[in-house]
């Protein structure tokens, strides 16, 4: 299918690894053109260098995202270096375990800003540009929102409020004709996954106990498989699209985990 993104710029925030870079490699087989923004410029470097080897285009702007004034230059560096904007992926952040007993009120703060303010921001900067291209937004959540996972109150919370900011939007920016949807992600195999599961004492078990509880198919999702339905969602191909939660996850949220 041509979903017709050729020549799209597309703002992907931590689009340098695990499933920022999944939904950059599949924007930049679909001929678009993803910027990736990121706190690490060597890694946003590898990242646009693993792209142009297979024949992509990509472009990497480094930031802070968890410093409001870094959100605001990133998008203003964008829209300098290619004059528009079509559309945006939230993506960004990390499970960084701040839960309710071992958690304070400084960390709590500073994991929302790492996990769900920059969301805010980087859409707000954007949004000049994102009516102009009647763009869209996808962003990219977690299943911790729905099912809770214990000990990481501040992610969780994060992710309640990136679904919630996905439906407001969606009303909001009607006017505009621009469409704003999240993918949600619950066991996705990623090089962040796999260092945290060589931290347990039975890796490769505790991985399979995980899989176990997959339903289809009992495996992890790829980035990849987050990447197609991003890329889906950012097209013209989902033009009457909006407002939705869509769960890509091999059923784990939504069907019973015992079949």
């Amino acid at each position: 299918m041509d979903l017709h993104l050729e020549d799209k710029i597309i703002l992907v925030s931590g689009g340098a690894k695990g499933i920022g870079f999944g939904i950059c490699r599949t924007l930049a087989a679909e001929k678009a053109v993803p910027v990736i923004v990121g706190r690490n410029e060597s890694d946003n470097q590898i990242a646009v260098a693993e792209i142009e080897k297979t024949g992509g285009r990509a472009f990497a702007i480094t930031a802070e995202l968890s410093d409001p004034e870094a959100c605001r230059g990133a998008v203003s560096e964008l829209i300098s270096r290619f004059d528009r904007l079509d559309g945006l992926v939230n993506n960004a952040g990390a499970n960084d375990g701040v839960g309710l007993e071992n958690g304070n009120y400084e960390r709590f703060l500073a994991s929302l800003h790492q996990n769900l303010i920059h969301y805010y921001l980087l859409a707000h900067y954007a949004l000049p540009a994102l009516k102009v291209s009647r763009g869209a937004i996808v962003n990219i959540g977690s299943k911790t929102a729905e099912t809770g996972q214990g000990g990481t109150s501040a992610y969780a919370a994060a992710n309640g409020g990136r679904n919630a900011l996905t439906r407001e939007w969606a009303v909001e920016l009607l006017p505009f004709g621009i469409r704003v949807n999240a993918v949600i992600v619950a066991e996705c195999w990623t090089p962040l996954y796999e260092r945290w599961i060589q931290t347990l004492p039975n890796p490769a078990e505790k991985r399979s106990e995980i899989e176990s509880r997959i339903p289809l198919g009992q495996r992890m999702t790829t980035p990849e498989e987050i990447g197609a339905t991003v890329a889906f969602l950012l097209s013209e191909k989902s033009s009457h699209t909006t407002g939705q939660l869509i769960h890509v996850d091999g059923g784990y949220v939504h069907l019973d985990r015992a079949i």
